[in-house]
């Protein structure tokens, strides 16, 4: 039998097998070797989704061992170091780092590239030509020049060509060169030199003249850029609310443990007291077990608290984080700021006021409204008749060499020649020797009703209604101005009558407490007062709070809506 060489082969059977399967091993690595950087860009993104599978099963995973452990610990356990952030921080981390701001900023950039691109028709477009032909033509006739003419043409021309951004119309300036040489026996210049320009201009009288369509989109894009701009305000302020009223949140689900762990530390303390009563012969054991179930109902309590400290963190970071990749995402949150009961005066006459002015959601519907009556103004073009002035002037200039003909018949003999060139096609072209103009009106309308009749009509109805929407929402800011302020009002009476009742629920704790303790009260009676305390702690948490969310959506109201509704939109072609 042939042995293995491994030192390891004296060792037990589960290690020498080791050895038999080191071939298989290496085969295998080879492979993978080979089948790797034909996967390494699936690999990539799928180990990207891995990782953010990997953390929450992390988070998941500590979580459920937290609900295993003592309940005595100060915070829950979590899975990367602890980070202290004040209100501040969260609000400068939310600006800087939350991905909808992200997206929310690249909105007024793609409307700037659509700008320079509706610009960009008024542009001049310049244009070259440089053209060589050479023509072979048959004996057709007796005119023809020759048995066999040929022609050569070399053609030197330029242009430029503008759309005017005032008035819709364009012009149009062209330069064209040529030289000729021909074997025609007619021909008077040999070789022969052309050059002519042509200036153009297309003016709209009536239709196009004040607005047209790109004019239209441009100042209609110009508006949705401030539009843009005012969403991304709107999405900041709206953002910010959030993180704070999210910051609010956590932080009472924190103090809610706490509240849940002192409960749940009363009830353990009223157990063993109710043993040591049961041991000395003072109280029945069926009082134990009756303060053994409480504790285990504020057991299931501060489970379900900390399971709510866990999702509240959770939203927070969701605000204030750039990805999965953030080191605040792996980190516990400590939110050190308390909540701070500081009743503060209410101006609802300047809060409504200073909605009507500033609100995002009024501004974007202002703008609105500007850019549908552009487009009213555009639509209402189109019906007029479509009246254009085109005028043209040009001139041509000629030179070369002359011939000299016996006679003026034709193809008489040629007895001499005149030396010349392109400088002479030069001279009688700017001395305009062979002018060239026309004027002329062209005039086009449609008989009868038209679609562009019904698409002005129907925007007009539509600019109107916008009107009213405008109407209506500043009536909806108003009211919820209004409503915030009475929110606020309501959770300072309802913070000062938590107050009240957390104070009454504590003495009463204390008066059960030394009443059981002197045989006067009953074990039913100091579990009831403990609850009773326990709600009134979390009541008055929740009511300070609640508090600081209203003065939070009170000062947003002013600002920004918390949803996108405004007014419709009407298109060019008489669609919304």
């Amino acid at each position: 039998m042939k042995h293995c060489n491994c030192p390891a082969y004296n060792r037990p059977l589960h290690l020498r097998r080791v050895c038999g399967g080191a071939a298989s091993a290496l085969a295998l690595v080879a492979l993978v070797a080979l089948v790797a950087p034909l996967r390494a860009q699936e690999a990539s993104e799928q180990g990207r989704l891995d990782e953010i599978a990997r953390v929450a099963a992390q988070r998941f995973t500590a979580a459920r061992a937290e609900a295993e452990r003592t309940r005595q610990a100060p915070s829950p356990s979590a899975v990367g170091a602890q980070v202290d952030l004040t209100l501040q921080d969260v609000t400068t981390r939310a600006l800087e780092r939350n991905l909808e701001l992200v997206v929310e900023r690249l909105n007024p950039q793609t409307f700037d590239l659509t700008i320079a691109r509706l610009r960009a028709a008024y542009r001049p477009i310049a244009s070259t030509t440089f053209n060589q032909r050479a023509v072979v033509q048959p004996p057709t006739n007796q005119l023809n020049g020759g048995n066999i003419v040929q022609n050569d043409t070399n053609d030197y021309n330029a242009g430029v060509t503008q759309a005017l951004s005032w008035g819709g119309g364009s012009v149009s300036f062209l330069f064209n060169n040529r030289k000729q040489v021909t074997s025609n026996i007619f021909a008077n210049f040999n070789p022969t030199f052309t050059s002519n320009f042509n200036l153009a201009l297309t003016q709209p009288l009536l239709r196009g003249f004040l607005i047209d369509n790109n004019r239209q989109q441009l100042r209609v894009t110009a508006l949705n850029r401030e539009i843009s701009e005012i969403q991304l305000r709107g999405t900041i302020a709206t953002t910010l609310a959030a993180v704070r009223n999210a910051y609010w949140e956590l932080l009472y689900a924190i103090e809610a443990v706490e509240v849940a762990r002192g409960s749940l530390a009363l009830a353990e303390k009223l157990v063993e007291d109710n043993r040591a009563r049961v041991e000395i012969g003072t109280m029945a054991p069926l009082d134990v077990v009756q303060a053994e179930a409480e504790a285990a109902t504020r057991r299931q309590a501060l489970a379900q608290a900390e399971a709510t400290w866990r999702t509240g963190e959770l939203l927070l970071k969701r605000l204030i984080v750039s990805g999965t990749d953030d080191p605040l995402w792996r980190a516990s949150l400590n939110p050190v700021d308390r909540p701070v009961f500081a009743p503060e005066p209410l101006d609802v006459e300047g809060a409504v006021r200073r909605a009507l002015g500033n609100r995002t959601d009024l501004e974007q519907a202002r703008r609105q409204i500007q850019a549908n009556t552009t487009t009213l103004r555009f639509m209402r073009n189109l019906t007029l008749p479509d009246l254009e002035l085109a005028a043209t002037y040009g001139a041509q200039g000629l030179g070369g060499t002359q011939f000299i003909r016996q006679g003026s018949g034709l193809g008489s003999t040629v007895i001499g020649t005149v030396p010349g060139g392109y400088s002479d096609a030069i001279r009688t072209l700017t001395g305009r020797d062979f002018p060239t103009w026309n004027v002329a009106l062209n005039l086009s309308y449609p008989i009868g009703g038209s679609a562009a009749d019904a698409n002005y009509a129907r925007a007009r109805i539509q600019v109107s209604q916008s009107a009213a929407q405008l109407r209506a929402l500043e009536l909806q800011v108003a009211t919820e101005v209004t409503n915030a302020a009475l929110q606020v009002e309501n959770g300072l009476k309802r913070y000062e009558a938590a107050t009240v009742a957390r104070q009454l629920a504590n003495t009463r704790l204390e008066a059960e407490q030394s009443r059981f303790e002197v045989g006067l009260s009953t074990n039913f009676f100091v579990v009831q007062a403990q609850r009773d305390l326990a709600t009134a702690q979390n009541s008055e948490l929740r009511a300070l709070l609640d508090y600081r969310r209203a003065l939070v959506d009170y000062e947003r109201v002013q600002e920004a809506s918390a949803s996108r509704a405004g007014i419709t939109a009407i298109g060019a072609g008489g669609g919304n």
